[in-house]
Protein backbone atom coordinates (compact mmCIF):
# COMPACT_ATOMS: atom_id res chain seq x y z
CA UNK A 1 0.00 0.00 0.00
CA UNK A 2 1.10 3.87 0.04
CA UNK A 3 3.30 4.41 2.34
CA UNK A 4 4.36 7.86 4.11
CA UNK A 5 6.41 10.11 2.26
CA UNK A 6 6.17 13.56 3.89
CA UNK A 7 9.61 15.65 5.05
CA UNK A 8 10.20 12.52 7.72
CA UNK A 9 7.75 10.16 7.13
CA UNK A 10 9.25 6.86 6.04
CA UNK A 11 12.95 7.62 7.46
CA UNK A 12 12.80 4.97 9.38
CA UNK A 13 12.16 2.50 6.69
CA UNK A 14 15.28 1.02 5.28
CA UNK A 15 16.87 1.67 2.33
CA UNK A 16 17.60 -0.61 -0.91
CA UNK A 17 20.76 0.62 -2.09
CA UNK A 18 21.04 0.01 -5.86
CA UNK A 19 24.28 1.00 -8.36
CA UNK A 20 22.84 4.39 -9.81
CA UNK A 21 21.82 2.31 -13.77
CA UNK A 22 20.50 -0.75 -11.86
CA UNK A 23 18.37 2.48 -9.93
CA UNK A 24 17.77 4.26 -12.89
CA UNK A 25 16.23 1.24 -15.18
CA UNK A 26 14.35 0.11 -11.69
CA UNK A 27 12.48 3.48 -11.98
CA UNK A 28 11.65 3.66 -15.30
CA UNK A 29 9.90 -0.21 -15.16
CA UNK A 30 8.40 0.68 -12.13
CA UNK A 31 6.58 4.39 -14.08
CA UNK A 32 6.23 2.12 -17.01
CA UNK A 33 3.79 -0.23 -15.24
CA UNK A 34 1.86 2.72 -13.45
CA UNK A 35 1.66 4.52 -16.46
CA UNK A 36 -0.46 1.55 -18.42
CA UNK A 37 -2.45 1.32 -15.40
CA UNK A 38 -3.54 4.60 -15.17
CA UNK A 39 -3.44 4.74 -18.98
CA UNK A 40 -5.97 2.17 -19.13
CA UNK A 41 -8.83 4.11 -16.49
CA UNK A 42 -9.49 6.41 -19.92
CA UNK A 43 -7.23 5.31 -22.44
CA UNK A 44 -11.00 3.24 -23.81
CA UNK A 45 -13.10 6.60 -23.44
CA UNK A 46 -12.79 7.77 -26.92
CA UNK A 47 -12.85 4.01 -28.35
CA UNK A 48 -16.11 3.58 -26.86
CA UNK A 49 -18.02 4.26 -30.14
CA UNK A 50 -15.95 2.15 -32.05
CA UNK A 51 -16.06 -0.73 -28.83
CA UNK A 52 -19.82 -0.54 -28.64
CA UNK A 53 -20.54 -1.43 -32.36
CA UNK A 54 -18.22 -4.39 -32.07
CA UNK A 55 -19.51 -5.67 -29.02
CA UNK A 56 -23.39 -5.26 -29.65
CA UNK A 57 -23.70 -3.31 -26.74
CA UNK A 58 -25.96 -0.60 -25.86
CA UNK A 59 -25.50 3.07 -24.75
CA UNK A 60 -25.86 2.26 -20.92
CA UNK A 61 -24.16 -1.29 -21.26
CA UNK A 62 -20.92 -0.05 -23.11
CA UNK A 63 -19.94 2.05 -19.88
CA UNK A 64 -19.20 -1.47 -17.92
CA UNK A 65 -16.18 -1.29 -20.08
CA UNK A 66 -15.06 1.65 -17.65
CA UNK A 67 -16.78 0.99 -14.48
CA UNK A 68 -15.50 -3.10 -14.33
CA UNK A 69 -12.38 -1.70 -14.15
CA UNK A 70 -12.86 0.95 -11.37
CA UNK A 71 -15.06 -1.79 -9.38
CA UNK A 72 -11.99 -4.36 -9.55
CA UNK A 73 -9.26 -1.57 -8.49
CA UNK A 74 -11.43 -0.72 -5.31
CA UNK A 75 -12.28 -4.56 -4.60
CA UNK A 76 -8.49 -5.16 -4.86
CA UNK A 77 -6.95 -2.50 -2.78
CA UNK A 78 -8.13 -3.79 0.95
CA UNK A 79 -6.16 -6.83 -0.40
CA UNK A 80 -3.07 -4.93 -1.25
CA UNK A 81 -0.86 -5.07 2.30
CA UNK A 82 -2.18 -8.56 3.41
CA UNK A 83 -0.82 -9.86 -0.17
CA UNK A 84 2.67 -7.90 -0.06
CA UNK A 85 3.07 -9.78 3.69
CA UNK A 86 2.21 -12.77 2.18
CA UNK A 87 4.10 -13.33 -0.96
CA UNK A 88 6.76 -10.49 -0.59
CA UNK A 89 6.32 -6.88 -2.42
CA UNK A 90 8.30 -7.66 -5.73
CA UNK A 91 6.75 -10.86 -6.04
CA UNK A 92 3.17 -9.30 -5.75
CA UNK A 93 4.60 -6.17 -7.84
CA UNK A 94 5.67 -9.34 -10.78
CA UNK A 95 2.35 -11.16 -10.68
CA UNK A 96 -0.12 -8.28 -10.75
CA UNK A 97 2.06 -7.52 -14.07
CA UNK A 98 1.40 -10.63 -15.56
CA UNK A 99 -1.82 -10.92 -15.01
CA UNK A 100 -2.25 -7.17 -16.10
CA UNK A 101 -0.73 -8.13 -19.33
CA UNK A 102 -2.44 -11.04 -19.85
CA UNK A 103 -6.12 -9.68 -19.24
CA UNK A 104 -5.09 -6.58 -21.43
CA UNK A 105 -4.70 -9.58 -24.46
CA UNK A 106 -7.87 -10.87 -23.77
CA UNK A 107 -9.69 -7.57 -24.18
CA UNK A 108 -8.02 -6.88 -27.53
CA UNK A 109 -9.42 -10.19 -28.58
CA UNK A 110 -12.94 -9.91 -26.95
CA UNK A 111 -15.95 -10.70 -29.36
CA UNK A 112 -18.82 -9.88 -26.61
CA UNK A 113 -19.82 -7.25 -23.61
CA UNK A 114 -19.71 -10.00 -20.87
CA UNK A 115 -16.28 -11.09 -22.33
CA UNK A 116 -14.70 -8.07 -22.69
CA UNK A 117 -15.79 -6.77 -18.75
CA UNK A 118 -14.26 -9.90 -17.40
CA UNK A 119 -11.37 -9.30 -18.92
CA UNK A 120 -11.54 -5.52 -17.76
CA UNK A 121 -12.46 -7.14 -14.41
CA UNK A 122 -8.99 -8.85 -14.07
CA UNK A 123 -7.21 -5.44 -15.78
CA UNK A 124 -8.32 -3.50 -12.81
CA UNK A 125 -7.78 -6.00 -10.22
CA UNK A 126 -4.30 -6.42 -11.00
CA UNK A 127 -3.60 -3.06 -11.83
CA UNK A 128 -4.87 -2.02 -8.28
CA UNK A 129 -1.43 -3.32 -6.15
CA UNK A 130 0.79 -1.66 -8.55
CA UNK A 131 -0.17 2.34 -7.74
CA UNK A 132 0.67 1.60 -4.19
CA UNK A 133 3.49 -0.98 -4.37
CA UNK A 134 4.95 1.32 -6.93
CA UNK A 135 5.06 4.29 -4.84
CA UNK A 136 6.62 1.92 -1.91
CA UNK A 137 9.79 0.59 -4.30
CA UNK A 138 10.25 4.67 -5.37
CA UNK A 139 10.73 5.33 -1.73
CA UNK A 140 13.13 2.03 -0.99
CA UNK A 141 15.31 2.23 -3.62
CA UNK A 142 15.99 6.00 -3.45
CA UNK A 143 17.60 7.92 -0.44
CA UNK A 144 16.38 10.29 1.44
CA UNK A 145 17.70 13.44 -0.26
CA UNK A 146 16.38 11.86 -4.07
CA UNK A 147 12.98 10.86 -2.38
CA UNK A 148 11.36 14.08 -2.81
CA UNK A 149 12.44 14.07 -6.88
CA UNK A 150 11.63 10.99 -7.51
CA UNK A 151 8.22 10.74 -6.20
CA UNK A 152 7.67 14.42 -8.04
CA UNK A 153 7.91 12.51 -11.30
CA UNK A 154 5.98 9.65 -10.34
CA UNK A 155 3.19 11.93 -8.86
CA UNK A 156 3.12 13.91 -11.74
CA UNK A 157 3.03 10.73 -14.40
CA UNK A 158 0.17 9.60 -11.98
CA UNK A 159 -1.75 12.55 -12.72
CA UNK A 160 -1.24 13.08 -16.34
CA UNK A 161 -1.37 9.98 -17.41
CA UNK A 162 -5.21 9.29 -16.94
CA UNK A 163 -5.75 13.24 -18.81
CA UNK A 164 -3.81 11.57 -21.70
CA UNK A 165 -5.25 8.63 -22.28
CA UNK A 166 -7.90 9.58 -24.37
CA UNK A 167 -5.65 11.66 -27.15
CA UNK A 168 -3.07 8.29 -27.31
CA UNK A 169 -6.67 6.25 -27.70
CA UNK A 170 -7.61 8.09 -30.61
CA UNK A 171 -4.32 7.88 -32.14
CA UNK A 172 -4.24 4.46 -31.87
CA UNK A 173 -7.90 3.93 -32.75
CA UNK A 174 -8.05 6.12 -36.01
CA UNK A 175 -4.33 4.94 -37.01
CA UNK A 176 -5.21 1.35 -36.68
CA UNK A 177 -7.82 -0.54 -34.48
CA UNK A 178 -9.56 0.04 -30.92
CA UNK A 179 -8.03 -3.22 -30.15
CA UNK A 180 -4.76 -1.72 -30.02
CA UNK A 181 -5.57 0.62 -27.25
CA UNK A 182 -5.30 -2.60 -25.48
CA UNK A 183 -2.37 -4.77 -27.17
CA UNK A 184 -0.28 -2.09 -26.82
CA UNK A 185 0.27 -3.13 -23.35
CA UNK A 186 1.86 -6.38 -24.05
CA UNK A 187 4.80 -5.98 -25.34
CA UNK A 188 5.47 -2.86 -22.56
CA UNK A 189 4.18 -5.61 -19.93
CA UNK A 190 6.58 -8.53 -20.94
CA UNK A 191 9.01 -5.99 -20.61
CA UNK A 192 8.47 -4.96 -16.98
CA UNK A 193 7.82 -7.88 -16.04
CA UNK A 194 11.14 -9.65 -17.01
CA UNK A 195 12.69 -6.19 -15.72
CA UNK A 196 11.25 -6.15 -12.35
CA UNK A 197 12.91 -9.72 -11.40
CA UNK A 198 16.27 -8.72 -12.82
CA UNK A 199 16.34 -5.25 -11.38
CA UNK A 200 14.36 -5.03 -7.84
CA UNK A 201 15.33 -7.12 -4.91
CA UNK A 202 12.68 -8.84 -2.68
CA UNK A 203 11.22 -6.73 -0.05
CA UNK A 204 9.79 -8.87 2.22
CA UNK A 205 5.97 -7.68 3.42
CA UNK A 206 4.79 -6.96 7.14
CA UNK A 207 2.41 -10.25 7.75
CA UNK A 208 -0.69 -8.91 9.08
CA UNK A 209 -4.25 -10.62 9.99
CA UNK A 210 -6.58 -10.89 6.89
CA UNK A 211 -10.43 -9.61 8.13
CA UNK A 212 -11.91 -11.58 5.83
CA UNK A 213 -15.36 -11.02 7.06
CA UNK A 214 -14.95 -7.34 6.25
CA UNK A 215 -13.39 -7.97 2.84
CA UNK A 216 -16.10 -10.31 2.24
CA UNK A 217 -18.64 -7.61 3.27
CA UNK A 218 -16.83 -4.81 1.11
CA UNK A 219 -17.42 -7.26 -1.78
CA UNK A 220 -20.84 -7.68 -1.40
CA UNK A 221 -21.68 -4.08 -1.21
CA UNK A 222 -19.68 -2.97 -3.66
CA UNK A 223 -20.36 -5.49 -6.11
CA UNK A 224 -24.39 -5.13 -5.52
CA UNK A 225 -24.33 -1.53 -5.64
CA UNK A 226 -22.57 -1.63 -9.05
CA UNK A 227 -25.12 -4.28 -10.44
CA UNK A 228 -28.08 -1.70 -9.31
CA UNK A 229 -26.06 1.36 -11.02
CA UNK A 230 -25.48 -0.83 -14.29
CA UNK A 231 -29.02 -2.86 -14.52
CA UNK A 232 -31.34 0.07 -12.83
CA UNK A 233 -31.89 1.00 -16.67
CA UNK A 234 -32.90 -2.03 -18.32
CA UNK A 235 -34.67 -3.20 -15.38
CA UNK A 236 -36.92 -0.21 -14.92
CA UNK A 237 -34.85 -0.24 -11.00
CA UNK A 238 -36.99 -0.89 -8.12
CA UNK A 239 -40.08 -1.71 -10.11
CA UNK A 240 -37.43 -5.07 -10.66
CA UNK A 241 -37.47 -7.26 -8.14
CA UNK A 242 -33.66 -8.16 -9.15
CA UNK A 243 -32.61 -4.30 -8.51
CA UNK A 244 -34.73 -4.91 -4.81
CA UNK A 245 -32.71 -7.60 -3.48
CA UNK A 246 -29.24 -6.23 -5.06
CA UNK A 247 -30.22 -2.90 -3.67
CA UNK A 248 -31.23 -4.44 0.10
CA UNK A 249 -27.22 -6.74 -0.18
CA UNK A 250 -25.61 -3.79 -0.62
CA UNK A 251 -27.30 -1.61 2.28
CA UNK A 252 -27.34 -4.13 4.43
CA UNK A 253 -23.36 -5.58 3.20
CA UNK A 254 -22.16 -1.48 4.13
CA UNK A 255 -24.75 -1.57 7.26
CA UNK A 256 -23.22 -4.57 8.40
CA UNK A 257 -19.68 -3.59 7.60
CA UNK A 258 -20.16 -0.40 9.58
CA UNK A 259 -20.72 -1.86 12.83
CA UNK A 260 -18.03 -4.60 12.10
CA UNK A 261 -15.31 -2.24 11.85
CA UNK A 262 -16.16 -0.91 15.31
CA UNK A 263 -15.73 -4.40 17.34
CA UNK A 264 -13.66 -6.35 14.85
CA UNK A 265 -9.91 -7.00 17.02
CA UNK A 266 -8.42 -6.38 13.41
CA UNK A 267 -10.30 -4.90 10.83
CA UNK A 268 -9.79 -4.17 7.34
CA UNK A 269 -10.19 -0.27 7.73
CA UNK A 270 -8.65 1.47 10.72
CA UNK A 271 -12.17 3.57 12.34
CA UNK A 272 -9.20 6.15 13.93
CA UNK A 273 -8.49 7.55 10.72
CA UNK A 274 -12.36 8.83 10.62
CA UNK A 275 -11.77 10.99 13.95
CA UNK A 276 -9.21 12.74 11.69
CA UNK A 277 -10.94 15.91 10.44
CA UNK A 278 -8.67 16.36 7.37
CA UNK A 279 -8.58 12.65 6.47
CA UNK A 280 -12.57 13.22 6.23
CA UNK A 281 -12.96 16.30 4.89
CA UNK A 282 -10.61 16.01 2.09
CA UNK A 283 -11.61 12.38 1.83
CA UNK A 284 -15.33 13.46 1.25
CA UNK A 285 -14.29 16.06 -1.31
CA UNK A 286 -12.28 13.76 -3.33
CA UNK A 287 -15.20 11.13 -3.09
CA UNK A 288 -17.27 13.99 -5.12
CA UNK A 289 -14.28 15.69 -7.15
CA UNK A 290 -12.26 13.24 -8.65
CA UNK A 291 -15.47 10.89 -9.72
CA UNK A 292 -16.72 14.54 -11.79
CA UNK A 293 -13.16 15.18 -13.36
CA UNK A 294 -13.00 11.73 -14.64
CA UNK A 295 -16.55 11.12 -15.74
CA UNK A 296 -16.15 14.68 -17.54
CA UNK A 297 -13.49 13.07 -19.51
CA UNK A 298 -15.17 10.11 -20.03
CA UNK A 299 -18.18 11.21 -21.88
CA UNK A 300 -16.34 14.57 -23.98
CA UNK A 301 -14.85 12.12 -26.48
CA UNK A 302 -18.47 10.14 -27.20
CA UNK A 303 -20.15 13.61 -27.29
CA UNK A 304 -17.59 15.06 -29.88
CA UNK A 305 -17.37 12.01 -32.26
CA UNK A 306 -21.35 11.42 -31.88
CA UNK A 307 -22.81 14.94 -31.95
CA UNK A 308 -20.19 16.83 -33.39
CA UNK A 309 -19.05 13.90 -35.87
CA UNK A 310 -15.19 14.66 -35.20
CA UNK A 311 -13.10 11.69 -36.19
CA UNK A 312 -11.32 9.77 -33.32
CA UNK A 313 -7.78 11.17 -33.56
CA UNK A 314 -9.24 14.97 -33.45
CA UNK A 315 -11.50 14.22 -30.21
CA UNK A 316 -8.29 12.30 -29.10
CA UNK A 317 -6.13 15.41 -29.58
CA UNK A 318 -8.69 18.08 -28.49
CA UNK A 319 -8.56 16.37 -24.69
CA UNK A 320 -4.37 17.22 -24.69
CA UNK A 321 -5.20 20.70 -23.45
CA UNK A 322 -6.37 19.79 -20.45
CA UNK A 323 -2.98 17.17 -19.93
CA UNK A 324 -1.14 20.33 -20.14
CA UNK A 325 -2.96 22.34 -17.70
CA UNK A 326 -3.03 19.45 -15.45
CA UNK A 327 0.73 19.17 -15.67
CA UNK A 328 1.47 23.04 -15.08
CA UNK A 329 -0.39 22.86 -12.05
CA UNK A 330 1.06 20.40 -10.83
CA UNK A 331 4.53 21.79 -11.44
CA UNK A 332 3.26 25.09 -9.78
CA UNK A 333 1.62 23.61 -6.69
CA UNK A 334 4.27 23.31 -4.19
CA UNK A 335 5.42 26.61 -4.64
CA UNK A 336 2.09 27.71 -4.12
CA UNK A 337 1.64 26.18 -1.06
CA UNK A 338 5.04 27.70 0.35
CA UNK A 339 3.05 31.41 -0.54
CA UNK A 340 -0.83 30.91 0.17
CA UNK A 341 -3.41 28.97 2.39
CA UNK A 342 -4.03 25.15 1.09
CA UNK A 343 -7.47 25.70 1.93
CA UNK A 344 -7.10 28.56 -0.60
CA UNK A 345 -5.53 27.15 -3.14
CA UNK A 346 -8.33 24.11 -2.85
CA UNK A 347 -11.06 26.17 -3.34
CA UNK A 348 -9.78 27.93 -6.17
CA UNK A 349 -9.62 24.69 -7.73
CA UNK A 350 -12.58 23.96 -7.28
CA UNK A 351 -13.76 27.33 -8.51
CA UNK A 352 -11.87 26.38 -11.69
CA UNK A 353 -13.58 23.00 -11.89
CA UNK A 354 -17.09 24.67 -11.92
CA UNK A 355 -15.86 27.17 -14.75
CA UNK A 356 -15.22 24.72 -16.73
CA UNK A 357 -18.47 22.51 -16.02
CA UNK A 358 -20.35 25.93 -16.94
CA UNK A 359 -18.48 26.66 -19.91
CA UNK A 360 -19.65 22.52 -20.85
CA UNK A 361 -23.30 23.86 -20.59
CA UNK A 362 -22.53 26.40 -23.08
CA UNK A 363 -22.16 23.42 -25.92
CA UNK A 364 -23.90 23.30 -29.13
CA UNK A 365 -24.40 21.19 -32.31
CA UNK A 366 -22.86 24.15 -33.69
CA UNK A 367 -19.86 24.89 -31.61
CA UNK A 368 -16.38 25.03 -33.36
CA UNK A 369 -13.34 23.48 -31.03
CA UNK A 370 -12.67 27.22 -28.98
CA UNK A 371 -15.29 26.13 -26.13
CA UNK A 372 -13.59 22.66 -25.71
CA UNK A 373 -10.19 24.19 -25.30
CA UNK A 374 -10.86 26.73 -22.89
CA UNK A 375 -13.04 24.49 -20.81
CA UNK A 376 -10.19 21.93 -21.04
CA UNK A 377 -7.88 24.31 -20.13
CA UNK A 378 -10.25 25.48 -17.16
CA UNK A 379 -10.22 22.00 -15.84
CA UNK A 380 -6.72 21.05 -16.29
CA UNK A 381 -6.17 23.06 -13.56
CA UNK A 382 -8.77 22.78 -11.27
CA UNK A 383 -7.99 19.30 -11.36
CA UNK A 384 -4.23 19.94 -11.12
CA UNK A 385 -4.35 22.25 -7.79
CA UNK A 386 -7.38 20.63 -5.96
CA UNK A 387 -6.83 17.30 -6.01
CA UNK A 388 -3.23 17.14 -5.48
CA UNK A 389 -3.78 19.54 -2.52
CA UNK A 390 -6.69 17.61 -1.17
CA UNK A 391 -4.26 14.44 -1.27
CA UNK A 392 -1.86 16.11 0.68
CA UNK A 393 -4.06 17.59 3.31
CA UNK A 394 -5.72 14.28 3.57
CA UNK A 395 -2.55 13.11 4.93
CA UNK A 396 -1.00 15.87 6.56
CA UNK A 397 -2.41 15.57 10.38
CA UNK A 398 -2.63 11.32 10.43
CA UNK A 399 -0.55 9.73 12.60
CA UNK A 400 2.49 8.06 10.63
CA UNK A 401 1.37 4.55 11.33
CA UNK A 402 -1.81 5.03 9.94
CA UNK A 403 -0.62 7.14 6.69
CA UNK A 404 -0.06 4.10 4.74
CA UNK A 405 -3.99 2.79 5.71
CA UNK A 406 -5.22 6.04 5.16
CA UNK A 407 -4.04 6.56 1.32
CA UNK A 408 -5.51 3.60 0.58
CA UNK A 409 -8.38 4.05 1.91
CA UNK A 410 -8.72 7.87 0.33
CA UNK A 411 -7.64 6.03 -3.20
CA UNK A 412 -10.62 3.60 -2.39
CA UNK A 413 -13.35 6.10 -1.42
CA UNK A 414 -12.09 7.82 -5.06
CA UNK A 415 -12.55 4.26 -6.81
CA UNK A 416 -16.10 3.96 -5.50
CA UNK A 417 -17.32 7.45 -6.18
CA UNK A 418 -16.09 7.15 -9.81
CA UNK A 419 -17.41 4.09 -10.45
CA UNK A 420 -21.00 5.19 -9.18
CA UNK A 421 -20.74 8.35 -10.65
CA UNK A 422 -20.00 7.29 -14.08
CA UNK A 423 -23.02 4.76 -14.02
CA UNK A 424 -25.36 7.45 -13.05
CA UNK A 425 -24.16 9.78 -15.72
CA UNK A 426 -24.91 6.88 -17.74
CA UNK A 427 -28.09 6.10 -17.06
CA UNK A 428 -29.18 9.67 -16.71
CA UNK A 429 -28.00 9.96 -20.12
CA UNK A 430 -29.92 7.07 -21.27
CA UNK A 431 -33.18 8.06 -20.06
CA UNK A 432 -32.99 11.83 -20.61
CA UNK A 433 -32.43 11.41 -24.63
CA UNK A 434 -35.73 8.90 -24.61
CA UNK A 435 -37.76 11.71 -22.31
CA UNK A 436 -36.21 14.77 -24.10
CA UNK A 437 -37.19 12.80 -27.50
CA UNK A 438 -40.85 12.64 -26.61
CA UNK A 439 -40.86 16.25 -25.75
CA UNK A 440 -38.91 17.71 -28.63
CA UNK A 441 -41.40 15.16 -30.76
CA UNK A 442 -44.23 17.14 -28.88
CA UNK A 443 -43.31 20.39 -29.75
CA UNK A 444 -43.50 19.70 -33.66
CA UNK A 445 -46.61 18.08 -33.06
CA UNK A 446 -48.02 20.97 -31.20
CA UNK A 447 -46.00 23.19 -34.43
CA UNK A 448 -48.41 21.62 -36.89
CA UNK A 449 -45.37 19.65 -38.49
CA UNK A 450 -46.24 15.90 -37.65
CA UNK A 451 -48.42 15.26 -40.28
CA UNK A 452 -46.37 16.65 -43.20
CA UNK A 453 -43.68 14.79 -41.88
CA UNK A 454 -45.55 11.43 -41.25
CA UNK A 455 -46.76 11.44 -44.61
CA UNK A 456 -46.15 8.70 -46.70
CA UNK A 457 -47.54 9.24 -49.78
CA UNK A 458 -44.29 10.28 -51.68
CA UNK A 459 -40.71 9.93 -51.48
CA UNK A 460 -40.01 13.33 -50.70
CA UNK A 461 -41.96 13.17 -47.52
CA UNK A 462 -40.72 10.07 -45.94
CA UNK A 463 -37.05 11.37 -46.58
CA UNK A 464 -38.13 14.54 -44.54
CA UNK A 465 -39.38 11.94 -41.80
CA UNK A 466 -35.97 10.37 -41.60
CA UNK A 467 -34.31 13.46 -41.29
CA UNK A 468 -36.37 14.93 -38.66
CA UNK A 469 -36.39 11.97 -36.97
CA UNK A 470 -32.07 12.12 -37.04
CA UNK A 471 -32.89 15.64 -35.70
CA UNK A 472 -34.71 14.82 -33.27
CA UNK A 473 -32.22 12.30 -32.15
CA UNK A 474 -29.35 15.13 -31.99
CA UNK A 475 -30.95 17.73 -30.40
CA UNK A 476 -32.26 15.10 -27.54
CA UNK A 477 -28.61 13.46 -26.80
CA UNK A 478 -27.54 17.17 -26.83
CA UNK A 479 -30.08 17.83 -24.23
CA UNK A 480 -28.97 15.35 -22.33
CA UNK A 481 -25.53 15.76 -22.49
CA UNK A 482 -25.91 19.49 -20.77
CA UNK A 483 -27.92 18.05 -18.25
CA UNK A 484 -25.65 15.81 -17.22
CA UNK A 485 -22.99 18.67 -17.10
CA UNK A 486 -25.30 20.97 -15.23
CA UNK A 487 -25.81 18.40 -12.05
CA UNK A 488 -21.85 17.90 -12.65
CA UNK A 489 -21.50 21.69 -11.98
CA UNK A 490 -23.77 22.16 -9.20
CA UNK A 491 -22.43 18.73 -7.26
CA UNK A 492 -18.67 20.53 -7.29
CA UNK A 493 -20.59 23.87 -6.12
CA UNK A 494 -21.98 21.60 -3.04
CA UNK A 495 -18.53 19.86 -2.18
CA UNK A 496 -16.88 23.90 -1.80
CA UNK A 497 -18.48 24.52 1.83
CA UNK A 498 -16.68 21.10 3.57
CA UNK A 499 -13.47 23.34 3.03
CA UNK A 500 -14.34 24.98 5.61
CA UNK A 501 -13.88 21.85 8.01
CA UNK A 502 -10.37 21.77 6.84
CA UNK A 503 -7.80 22.48 9.67
CA UNK A 504 -4.90 25.52 7.83
CA UNK A 505 -1.77 23.60 6.81
CA UNK A 506 1.59 24.24 5.44
CA UNK A 507 3.76 21.58 4.34
CA UNK A 508 6.67 21.44 6.54
CA UNK A 509 10.27 21.95 4.76
CA UNK A 510 11.23 19.53 2.03
CA UNK A 511 7.90 17.68 2.55
CA UNK A 512 5.93 16.07 -0.61
CA UNK A 513 2.77 16.23 -1.17
CA UNK A 514 0.78 13.01 -0.94
CA UNK A 515 -0.27 11.27 -3.79
CA UNK A 516 -2.60 8.39 -3.67
CA UNK A 517 -4.32 8.66 -7.03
Amino acid sequence: MTRPFSGTAGMDEAIIPLPTLQRMVAQALIMAATALIILDQTIATVAIPHMQAALGATPDTISWVLTSYILASAVAIPLTAWLSGQVGRRMLFGSAVLMFTLSSAACAFSVSLPMMVIARFVQGFSGAFLIPLSQSFMLDINRPSRQMRALTIWGLGIMVAPVCGPALGGYLTALMDWRWIFLINVPVGAVVFVGIFATLPEVPGHSRVFDRAGFVMILVALCCLQLVLDRGTQEDWFDSTEIIIEGGLSVGAFWMLAFHLRRAPHPIITMELFRDRNFMAAMLIGLVISPITVTSAAMLPQFMQVLLHYPVLTAGLLIIPRGLTVTLAIVMGPRLLKRYDSRAILVFGLVMITISLWLQTRFSLDMDEHLLIWSGFAQGIGVGLSIATGNMMSMANLPVHLRTEGAAVYMLARSIGTSILISIMSALLAHNIQVNHEEVGARLAAAGAMPFLTDQSSSRSGFLAQMADLEVNRQSMMIAYLDDFWLMMWLTIMVMPIVLFLKRMRPPEGAVPAIAD
